[in-house]
């Protein structure tokens, strides 16, 4: 399926303070894209401003399925999200929590339930609360769960947050298996997250002044 964003002039403020201004970017499928910055530059706020949680201060975002418009407000059906932020029902137990997820969106083909804890290498804990997992194991199911959903558009926050060397070996082939034929978005400023993507959007280019398209 084809879908774009279109970003234009977009920006967004907190009180009088401008956390990025000018942005006039469009986001295309079938790529993968880093928006880059160091910590507190406002790349979690454009991403939230990208999935819709957050409203631009100014400007405008169009987003377009088989280059049909999108509503603003049924832009969550098209999209899975990991993120630091984004919490996990932590009364639920892994098993319930998959399905509560998939209630909500289809797996991709050929995944299902058992797949996804297969993927995540927890066969033992399918039972066990999720209040009582290492916030490493939080993040894995957090990143399973969003890449194993069937949507066209995929969105990363800090991906490897909380990741030893082997998740974060573990989140590289989730990449190369999942988010092929979507259009993905990572929040990053650790290479080894964002090194594949095929375009790179520096937060910082958008701060101060209003910028125009060159």
């Amino acid at each position: 399926m084809s879908y774009k964003i279109i970003l234009q002039n977009i920006g967004r403020r907190f009180n009088r303070e401008w956390i990025f201004r000018g942005v006039d970017h469009t986001f295309q499928n079938d790529k993968i894209y880093a928006i880059l910055g160091p910590n507190g530059s406002g790349k979690s706020t454009l991403l939230q401003v990208l999935n819709g949680s957050l409203a631009p201060s100014a400007g405008t975002i169009n987003y377009f399925s088989e280059n049909n418009a999108v509503e603003i407000d049924k832009v969550y059906q098209h999209l899975s999200l990991a993120a630091p932020y984004l919490e996990l029902i932590e009364d639920f137990t892994l098993s319930e929590m998959i399905d509560f997820h998939f209630k909500f969106k289809a797996y991709k083909s050929g995944i299902d339930k058992n797949e996804v804890i297969e993927l995540l290498a927890m066969p033992g804990s399918k039972n066990k609360l999720i209040k009582y997992f290492s916030s490493g194991m939080k993040q894995r199911l957090k990143l399973a769960l969003a890449f194993c959903a069937e949507t066209p558009m995929l969105m990363l926050d800090e991906p490897t947050s909380n990741l030893d060397t082997q998740g974060v070996d573990w989140y590289l082939s989730l990449v190369q298996k999942f988010a092929q034929n979507r259009l993905t978005i990572i929040c990053s400023n650790q290479e080894h997250e964002y090194s594949f993507c095929d375009e790179r959007l520096s937060i910082v280019d958008y701060k101060g002044e209003v910028k125009t398209e060159r």
